[in-house]
């Protein structure tokens, strides 16, 4: 499995991790997903976790827990999450190779002939 978070995403989820854990101390590590949903078919998905499920992928990035799912794989596959701050937006950014077009809110895709019926950026 081949997914990459940037130095400043692994920074960003360690923290929310480290601030988490003061009111649940089972947060081990990141959940990556991918659901039907947004406005081009697939939207992006990240969860605290305390532990993963039986199927998951373990990505490794420096000292951080990265649990892909199993089902979402195929579609995260070199995937690089980025983190970035502006003054009008910040947050988290998914380059994916594997897109064939991505919605102007920058938080769902598509593959192919394959996504789901995609519904309105709100």
């Amino acid at each position: 499995m081949s997914l990459l978070l940037t130095e400043i995403a692994e920074l960003r989820l360690r923290t929310f991790i480290q601030a988490s854990r003061k009111s649940d101390d089972s947060v081990q590590g990141i959940r990556i997903s991918v659901e039907d949903g947004g406005c081009s078919g697939y939207q992006y998905a990240l969860n605290l976790v305390g532990e993963p499920k039986p199927d998951d992928t373990l990505v490794q990035q420096g000292s951080l827990n990265v649990y892909v799912d199993a089902k979402s794989a195929s579609l995260l596959e070199g995937v690089v999450v980025d983190y970035v701050e502006g003054l009008t937006q910040s947050g988290f950014k998914f380059s994916n190779p594997n897109a064939t077009s991505t919605c102007g809110c920058g938080q769902s895709f598509q593959t192919g002939d394959c996504s789901p019926t995609g519904v309105p950026c709100s």
